[in-house]
């Protein structure tokens, strides 16, 4: 069996993938799900980084690259600049530089600088667990409180750890942008997005479908932007059927 690489979303650490570690590694899988730097336990330091160069060191055989949001968009340059390091593709809706985001979504990030303006980290976490785990259509009372809960844990996490290091750290760009690479991409890629998310990450998720050759889409119903917390068994059946081909 194959190494699977978690690379988490933005809005999270490598704590969203517990529900994944379990299942995975009962049917041999070694599972890697490390910290990107600023988040979880991840140091964020002064200088040039690259998040796709700190995977890639993790990795020697080819492995299933499994990424959320941010992650997904480290698991297609990955899959751009070492595609000898990735035997496949899961893209849990992939966040990718170069969309046109919609004032939905912009508004969304609005609120976060602003409480970060004024200092309100509180309002800052849950003006993103509003927009990414809540998603556009429930209320809070309507998600389970305990993945609210763990999200806004993981988010207040990385402001710690990245909000001093804001203007000295900067991560290195894949040039060209993935986003006008699509095309490259070669391995065999599954594109998961939660029924509930913000209709931005349902259109790129689309989107990236269409340009990846063979790449096929799944909706998780009764999810937003972290469908392996939120539906970890219609997650894990995804996964394990898509890597069981």
């Amino acid at each position: 069996m194959s190494d699977v690489l978690l690379l988490h979303a933005g809005v999270a650490d490598s704590r969203m993938w517990e529900p994944q570690r379990a299942p995975l590694e009962a049917t041999g899988h070694r599972v890697l799900a490390p910290d990107l730097r600023g988040f979880g336990t991840r140091q964020l330091e002064p200088g040039a980084f690259s998040h796709v160069d700190d995977v890639a060191t993790l990795l020697g055989d080819p492995a299933v690259v499994v990424g959320n949001s941010l992650g997904g968009r480290v698991a297609i340059e990955l899959a751009l600049e070492r595609p000898g390091l990735v035997g496949r593709l899961v893209l849990v809706a992939p966040g990718l530089p170069g969309w046109e985001w919609s004032e939905e979504t912009r508004a969304g990030w609005r609120e976060e600088a602003e409480a970060l303006d004024r200092g309100d980290i509180d309002e800052a976490v849950e003006a993103n667990v509003r927009l990414w785990v809540d998603g556009l259509y429930r209320l809070p009372s309507e998600v389970d409180p305990a993945v609210r809960a763990l999200a806004a844990e993981m988010i207040r996490r990385s402001f710690e750890l990245q909000l001093p290091y804001l203007d000295v750290a900067d991560e290195r760009e894949l040039e060209p942008p993935a986003f006008a690479r699509l095309e490259d991409v070669r391995c065999p890629t599954l594109v998961l997005v939660g029924e509930l998310d913000v209709p931005d990450m349902r259109a790129l998720a689309e989107n990236v479908v269409t340009r990846i050759p063979g790449a096929r889409l799944e909706l998780i119903a009764d999810a937003a932007h972290l469908p392996s917390l939120e539906r970890p068994d219609e997650f894990n059946r995804l996964l394990l059927g898509f890597l069981a081909r």
